[in-house]
């Protein structure tokens, strides 16, 4: 689990909309990048200005594969025209 902590509400916005959707949120944090799912966003009303702590299960990048190409159709009624 990768723990992040912010004050940018735009950016806890997109992180709660993410968790509520179940869709994959990405950090950027110096030279790391985290794609997963969002398991939590807490505020922390200790501090000034707020901030918020969110939690991110990783998961593992998906493979792209090379589109296959259609396979050719096979005239299996040809023979009917002769």
């Amino acid at each position: 689990m990768f723990t992040f902590e912010t004050t940018d509400q735009k950016e806890v916005r997109r992180f709660r909309i993410a968790q509520f959707n179940g869709r994959t949120a990405t950090v950027r944090s110096g030279d790391t990048t985290i794609t997963g799912h969002v398991r939590s966003v807490q505020e922390s009303k200790n501090t000034i200005p707020v901030q918020w702590t969110i939690i991110i299960v990783p998961t593992e990048p998906r493979i792209k594969r090379e589109a296959r190409r259609a396979t050719p159709r096979v005239r299996t009624f040809a023979e009917d025209f002769y």
